[in-house]
């Protein structure tokens, strides 16, 4: 029943974004440290490969409705990421609790 609800509700998604042109934004996961290396600060990430997270993804991150900074994931684990920050806003900082989204490119 559950699964049959959700199937359904996921081709309704597809539909309406198919009529559209409309891309949806999905928090994967947030920020849960800022960690500083010898080479580069590395962004610790809630979320991992179970969350669709891959290797080579671009996420963005963001506070509120602020884009803080771009961010490219080079490890995983199945709950957790860690990934370089690509692109920071300027006057902007890193912080745990950031929303991370998938980055998606329109067509």
């Amino acid at each position: 029943m559950l699964r049959s609800l959700l199937q359904s509700a996921r081709w309704v998604l597809l539909l309406t974004l198919a009529f559209t042109g409309a891309r949806a934004a999905a928090t994967v996961g947030s920020v849960v440290a800022v960690q500083p290396t010898r080479v580069a600060d590395l962004v610790m990430l809630d979320a991992g490969f179970t969350a669709g997270l891959r290797q080579g993804m671009i996420c963005r991150l963001t506070r509120g409705q602020a884009e803080i900074a771009e961010i490219l994931i080079v490890e995983l684990r199945s709950h957790f990421s860690a990934a370089l920050i690509v692109s920071l806003s300027p006057r902007e900082q890193i912080r745990p609790g950031d929303s991370a989204l998938i980055k998606t490119f329109k067509t």
